[in-house]
């Protein structure tokens, strides 16, 4: 992101608008409800987030493509984070006067759509074979038009600012197109072919599953030993996670150099439970002589190794499990078995043999389909491939050279080892729901034609009419591979293409680098020949308060519509373990969650902008985001604090009138605050810049709270308050002007983050002629907001170091928050004496003294009844007597000083101890000795207390 300040993106918007800014003041508090929907459709009703494709529209143009959620997806947390740090780049950039278009669309998900859909219907007792083809994609279509939008809703709530008359669907029929148009040129390049391999099958779906969308997991199984008889006599011992394949077996393998079975290779063996005799072969890569017996069964219809070994030895591949992982004729009396009960009778029958050896407790990776989560089968079977290696040197290419940059910079090295490791991808899937193969086979001379239309007329072999379509879909993945120009209407050479491709950014997560961004790396330089984002940002996962991956199996999943909306733990946890009773998942729920503790019965209305605001600031650099309810409800407090501040500033803003410029300021607090809303806005363009909302969202945390509440409004009291007194109304309009300016710049640059509350709060301020209908199309703040002033900062840190002082003197002694004190600050130095008499008003507002503050020299003791510390170069000296309680502040005292000997007799003891000195590691022991140093010198400040306390009298 450039720092260009071009001042209103929003030169396309309509020039008028009816204002929906409710008459009156502000509320006492902010009601997120009241305000969220008012503002959306406001924002849809004026265009506010339309990119232009004119050609005489000249603003730099910025595009952020949507990942694209499923069709049968409803908002979860990872979503909200998502969801949250793609708007924040759209929205600051459409305030930095960018053309933006962040393009929104869904993908119609085959495997979970049909997946959704064939449930629906085996509740009604139907299937979709029943159906037929034609009427159940009618009935995919009909579920589509009455559910499938729900999460477009849920992202309007989000506050998502999206051109949505824009939005795509990935089966609408003109990138429907855009896919044919890939395939049928992929296919004509050679870079597409059809061949028969042993692949990842999953039973559940009965469809095909490429490597990506297998999730290899670790899991507790089984290694079985059986034994095989050798023909002519003796027996051989096999160990198997599977032994229902040893039905498929076609041979045994040991390594050529094991010497226990050197006289055995060439042999024959018996298949005791089939009408079946195979060799035994010799092999040195398939066969590790220190695992197991050091004799491997050979499978090769359902293992890679294993067809890999029956390639090289030539070995008969014999399938014995149909599409539904069901035994199947090959199997012999365990034909139409499940395959996991088939496991149980096949070790039945070999116990009934004695052929049984062993079996022990093994770890092992069990593949599960990413989909269904079912355990995968390897089966051979015909299917489509892409041939990836020439598409994917170009993609790497374009990363090493800079073309296209990677966030977090780590993951550069893991998308090069897969692109340089990456292997063929298997596009076809035995489903209905997609969009369907063009490839169509003549049955006379077997040709395949593949083609651009919806049908050809004759076989290009043979010239036969009599053609049929190839029954299978194209994996999701290949269609969405697409998504960054067949949204703007590849293959044509339309306006929008020419002006939006390639986009600048896309936001995503890491887990689908390549599912999905490798992927479209390589479709986008070799359809357009340039990469399809100048960046890649990858967002981290978001997980439970302890560190663990939301699950409905661990109860510890988050609707973020019960964080914006409200909702009771009832409720809540309702969602999270559904079917379990209630105590149950509540306990797992406040597991999960620790800080839900003491946040009541449920979570309150906290609104979208605390949620949003709670999001950004986690660093998306990290791979993990451990989200804390009770982070939200805080952020829930600073959102009522921006609203409290500019309802305490209104009333003093009443008819000040603004100009663009930075207001000239002379007053100390001004030049200061100017100052640090430079700084500020600084660091809120470096951050949103870098991907670093948290560093922009903490800055604007710190100037908020901190800057213009903590400081500058009690500040403003004595210059703008009804009790003020000689202040000149030139002196009054400066402070008017900082403020109103400093509150526009602080909107503005929360507005990313924040737009609901935003937009309502901006609309109220006084504003110069000419803005934007919103503050979505207004200026995103800079440093030229403010204005750099290192001597301002430095004065201003030698008066807030003396209030902070005498604040903390009247904290620790307890001096009540409505009682008035006498303060005196010293100082040897006469510039500093000058500052502080120059300050002096603000200064007792801001401690609550009885009267002018006395600024002096420095000399001699500490007067009796008298607390004093120092504060930089400043003597700060609160008089206490008349202000605390004598009696009751030795009594403290006392109590705190027995407390502090009791702890430091504790520490001194365990030091002391031989055994923790010479056990305990040294940072351990470290910690101690400074713990005890700390109690130490507190004792020291007691004493001194005590002292004083009895001065009071």
């Amino acid at each position: 992101m450039t720092t260009d300040s071009s001042s209103e993106a929003g030169a396309a918007a309509p020039a008028a608008a009816a204002d929906p800014t409710p008459e009156g003041g502000l509320s006492k508090g902010f009601e997120p409800a009241e305000i969220e929907a008012r503002w959306y459709a406001y924002w849809l009703e004026h265009g506010v987030f339309h990119a232009s494709e004119a050609a005489d529209d000249t603003r730099p143009t910025y595009v952020l493509p949507m990942p694209l959620p499923n069709v049968t997806g409803s908002l979860h947390m990872g979503h909200a984070m998502m969801c949250t740090f793609e708007d924040i780049l759209a929205r600051a950039h459409r305030m930095l006067g960018r053309n933006t278009l962040y393009a929104p669309g869904t993908d119609h998900a085959g495997i979970a759509t049909q997946v959704v859909v064939e449930r629906q219907l085996a509740r009604e007792g139907k299937t979709r074979h029943e159906l037929g083809r034609e009427a159940f994609l009618e009935r995919v279509w009909q579920w589509k038009g009455q559910a499938g939008g729900r999460i477009v809703e849920q992202q309007k709530a989000l506050g998502l600012s999206a051109d949505w008359a824009r939005s795509k669907f990935t089966m609408d029929p003109d990138y429907a197109r855009g896919v044919r148009e890939a395939f049928v040129r992929l296919y004509e390049e050679g870079l597409i072919y059809r061949d028969t391999r042993l692949i990842h099958w999953d039973c559940q779906a009965q469809t095909v599953l490429s490597n990506l969308e297998v999730n290899n997991e670790e899991e507790n199984g089984e290694l079985y030993e059986f034994a095989y008889p050798i023909e002519g006599g003796g027996e051989i011992v096999v160990a198997t996670t599977r032994p229902e394949t040893m039905l498929g077996d076609t041979a045994v393998a040991v390594h050529p150099d094991d010497p226990r079975y050197k006289d055995v290779v060439g042999k024959n063996v018996v298949h005791p439970l089939l009408d079946r005799k195979f060799p035994i072969i010799a092999d040195a890569v398939l066969v590790d002589p220190k695992f197991g017996t050091g004799a491997v069964k050979v499978t090769p219809a359902h293992d890679f190794n294993d067809h890999e070994t029956g390639k090289r030895h030539g070995l008969p591949v014999l399938a014995i499990l149909d599409k539904a992982g069901r035994v199947n004729e090959h199997g012999g009396s365990f034909a139409g078995l499940d395959r996991f009960e088939a496991r149980k009778a096949v070790k039945r029958a070999l116990k009934d043999k004695g052929l049984v050896r062993g079996s022990k407790q093994h770890k092992l990776v069990i593949p599960r389909s990413d989909r269904t989560e079912t355990v995968v089968e390897p089966m051979l079977s015909t299917q489509w491939f892409v041939r990836t290696k020439p598409l994917a040197e170009p993609a790497l290419a374009a990363v090493e050279k800079g073309e296209t940059i990677i966030l977090p910079e780590e993951w550069t090295k893991t998308y090069a080892h897969w692109m340089q490791n990456i292997l063929d991808w298997c596009i076809s899937r035995q489903l209905w729901w997609g969009h369907r193969i063009p490839a169509f086979y003549c049955d006379k001379c077997e040709h395949v034609t593949v083609t651009r239309a919806d049908r050809p007329t004759a076989c290009g072999g043979c010239g036969a009419t009599e053609l049929r379509q190839d029954e299978d879909v194209l994996d999701t993945w290949f269609s969405s591979a697409l998504w960054p120009f067949a949204y703007h209407g590849w293959p044509d050479d339309t306006a929008a293409l020419r002006r939006f491709y390639p986009a600048s950014d896309l936001e995503t997560g890491y887990d689908i680098l390549f599912f999905w961004v490798a992927r479209m790396m390589m479709m986008g330089i070799h359809f357009l020949g340039k990469p399809p984002f100048a960046r890649i940002l990858l967002h981290p996962i978001v997980v439970d308060e302890t560190g663990d991956k939301m699950s409905k199996v661990k109860g510890n999943v988050i609707d973020p519509l019960d964080l914006m909306h409200g909702a009771s733990f009832d409720e809540v946890v309702r969602k999270a373990l559904p079917g379990a009773p209630i105590e149950e998942a509540l306990a797992k729920f406040k597991k999960a969650y620790p800080s839900s503790a003491s946040m009541g019965k449920g979570f309150e209305a906290y609104g979208t902008d605390a949620l949003r605001f709670t999001l950004a600031s986690y660093s998306a650099l990290s791979k993990r985001i451990p989200l804390s309810p009770k982070k939200i409800e805080g952020n829930r407090h600073f959102c009522n604090k921006i609203w409290n501040a500019t309802r305490f500033a209104l009333p003093y803003l009443e008819g000040v009138v603004r100009t663009d410029a930075v207001p000239e300021a002379k007053s100390l607090p001004n030049r200061w605050l100017l100052a640090r809303l430079a700084g500020t806005m600084s660091a809120v363009r470096a951050g949103i810049d870098g991907f670093r909302f948290d560093e922009a969202t903490a800055a604007l945390y710190r100037f908020v709270w901190g800057d213009l509440c903590d400081w500058y409004l009690e500040m403003c009291k004595p210059v703008l308050g009804p009790t003020a007194t000689d202040v000149s109304a030139a002196e009054r309009a400066e402070w008017q002007r900082v403020l109103a300016h400093t509150l526009d710049a602080v909107l503005r640059g929360l507005h990313p983050f924040m737009p609901f509350l935003t937009e309502e709060l901006w609309q109220r301020l006084p504003r110069p002629a000419g803005v934007p209908v919103s503050i979505a199309l207004a200026k995103l703040p800079g440093p030229e907001d403010g204005r750099a002033d290192p001597e301002a900062e430095r004065a201003m840190d030698i008066v807030q170091a003396a209030v902070v002082a005498a604040r903390t003197i009247r904290s620790e002694r307890d001096v009540h928050p409505g009682s008035k004190v006498h303060l005196e600050l010293r100082s040897s130095d006469p510039a500093v004496r000058a500052l502080l008499l120059g300050e002096r008003r603000f200064v007792e507002t801001l401690v609550r003294t009885d009267g002018a503050v006395v600024v002096a020299d420095r000399a001699g003791e500490r007067p009796r009844g008298v607390a004093m510390t120092m504060a930089r170069e400043v003597e700060v000296l609160l008089t206490l007597r008349g202000v605390v309680d004598a009696v009751k502040e030795r009594a403290r005292i006392e109590r705190e000083i027995k407390r502090t000997e009791k702890d430091v007799g504790v520490l001194e003891k365990k030091l002391a101890s031989k055994g923790f000195a010479e056990r305990a590691p040294a940072e351990v022991v470290a910690e101690a000795k400074s713990e005890l140093a700390a109690m130490q010198a507190r004792l020291e400040l007691l004493a001194e207390a005590k002292k004083l306390a009895d001065e009071l009298e």
